[in-house]
Parts: structure tokens; sequence; C-alpha cells
């Protein structure tokens, strides 16, 4: 790739992830799936299903395609882990079947026969996270039963390289796709900017044939999707803090203190409120702990900066 190819290169607008198109490679979708699965398929077998503009409108990084009878919605994340991939995974899959199926075969007697859902979400975020984590939609549910009538489940895994995950070993095209974001992310820790991070990152690549046919087929635009990428997460971060303010943020948090508070009146202990609600026991000990010191009134943006303090 020559220095013309990597001029200008935050200037344009992509709405495809280097994720997404990556793989959107029938090749590389086959091994992913062969990965997750334990079960050999070949590339001919993936038919895609991505939707346009549901799950991301700045930035697409989700796919989607059917294979032996399943279908797959995978999404990456380079920031914070998003709890609501749950429902935005349900409203995904809704859209998906809505194009699957015929709408008038809907009110016929015969049973419809639908793909397996799977979702995965695949995290290379610098904050911590377990190899394999799973997130539940009726996390997000007011009332909690013990058997919710709906219930879909999202696997989220661990994919930074120096997690070492199994997947990694078995699915070539997601090794060498961790081992250049590492990259990247080593070039910006040392201090380059993203533009020359992301620069050096794509002629390593090149010099260790990694992700070669990527690199060659999409030559500048490779760069800028990922600077697209990169760039996106940070904005992403700066409107989380900046709109705290926002009734969505308030409310879901004053919902959990709301339920916290309550169980903690009746006696239970972090723990168990942590496990009736489905939360991470740290945080809930935290919010047990500012409730105890300050009260119910205690200020919701004066939490959000305590539990990250």
């Amino acid at each position: 790739m020559n220095e013309s190819n990597t001029t200008n290169i935050s200037n344009r607008e992509v709405k495809s992830s280097a994720f997404t198109v990556y793989f959107s490679d029938p090749k590389n979708a086959a091994q992913l799936y062969s990965a997750l699965s334990g079960e050999p398929v070949n590339p001919e077998d993936i038919e895609f299903r991505t939707l346009e503009g549901v799950l991301f409108v700045a930035r697409k990084n989700d796919l989607s395609f059917t294979v032996h009878n399943r279908i797959l919605v995978i999404s990456e994340h380079q920031s914070t882990l998003n709890l609501n991939m749950p429902l935005r995974s349900a409203i995904y899959f809704g859209r998906t079947i809505e194009k699957l199926v015929d709408s008038k075969a809907l009110y016929r007697r015969k049973m419809i026969m639908i793909p397996t859902p799977e979702f995965y979400v695949f995290y290379n975020g610098d904050e911590p996270c377990p190899p394999e984590t799973i997130l539940k939609l009726s996390s997000t549910y007011l009332e909690k039963t013990s058997t919710p009538m709906l219930e879909l489940n999202v696997k989220v895994i661990n994919i930074n390289l120096p997690e070492g995950h199994a997947i990694l070993e078995q699915c070539r095209p997601l090794y060498e796709y961790s081992w250049f974001i590492q990259k990247i992310k080593d070039y910006l820790l040392a201090g380059l900017t993203r533009d020359d991070a992301i620069t050096l990152a794509i002629k390593d690549c090149e010099r260790e044939g990694v992700m070669s046919a990527f690199v060659r087929t999409h030559g500048s635009e490779a760069v800028n999707m990922l600077f697209t990428q990169f760039n996106m997460e940070d904005a992403l971060e700066a409107n989380y803090e900046e709109g705290f303010e926002d009734g969505i943020l308030r409310g879901e948090l004053q919902k959990t203190l709301s339920l916290v508070s309550t169980k903690l009146q009746k006696g239970k202990s972090p723990e168990i409120i942590a496990e009736e609600l489905e939360e991470d026991v740290e945080t809930i000990t935290k919010l047990c702990t500012l409730l105890q010191e300050y009260g119910a009134d205690i200020d919701i943006k004066e939490i959000y900066e305590k539990l990250n303090a």
C-alpha cells in the first residue's frame, strides 16, 4: 500500500466496520461458525442476513447469516460492553424473521419452521471482561420471575489477544483480526496518533501475512474503516459521560437503586440482592454501602461518579 493510499484517512465516512467486512467473506464466516459450533461447514453454505441500520447507526459492526438450520447474529464491541445487547438482539432477530417468513403464512394452521437463533458478542475492549459471559434478556425485566416466558441469551466472548481464548486457536481469521487490533492498541499505548497506529498496523499485516487478502482487497478503505471504528468508540464513550443526565441512564440506575433499597430494608445481603437482580456482586455491594451511608435520596449522578471512582 503506497503513501497516497494512506493520506486523508480520517475524512471519509465509512458505514461498515472492518470486523463486518472481514467476516462478510464466506470463507471467514465459515471458519468462525465451525469454531463456535464444532461442526465443519463449507463457505457456500453461508447465506448472509445482515440488516441495515438496526443495531448501530453510525457504524455497522454486526452481521448475521444462516447456516445448517441456524441463524447467527454476531456483533463486535471495542469499548464498554453494552448490557442492552439482549434487547437489541431481540429486535434484530424479530426484523430478520420478518424478512424470512411470509406474513400471510403466520395465519395458517401449519407450523412455520424457522432457523435456530444464536447470539454472540466478540469483545476486545480495554475494560476487564471474563473469557465468556452470558447476557440475559430477562435481566432487563422490571419484574423478575424464576421462569420468564421470554428469554434470550447473548454469549459474550473476550477475543483480546492477551486473554488467549480457545476460539482464537480454533478460528484463524478471528486470531488474525485480534492480532491486528492488538497491534493498533500497542501503537496507541506507545503514544502514536491513531492515523499512524493504524497505518503501521496495516504495514505489519502486510509484512507478517496477517489478514493479507483483506488488506490487499480493501487497501486504504481498510484504513478508513479502522479510523472511523476507533473514533466512533471514543465518541460513544464521551457521549455516555456527557449525556448522563438523559432520562434513559437516570431511569436505569434509579430503578436498580430503588430495587436494592427495598431489598436492603428487608434485611437481604448484597450477595442475595445481586443474585436476585442478576447483577454484579461488587456493584450491588457498592450501592448498598452508598444507600446505608447517604440514604435513598442520594443524587443519581453522584452514585455514578462514586461507582466509577
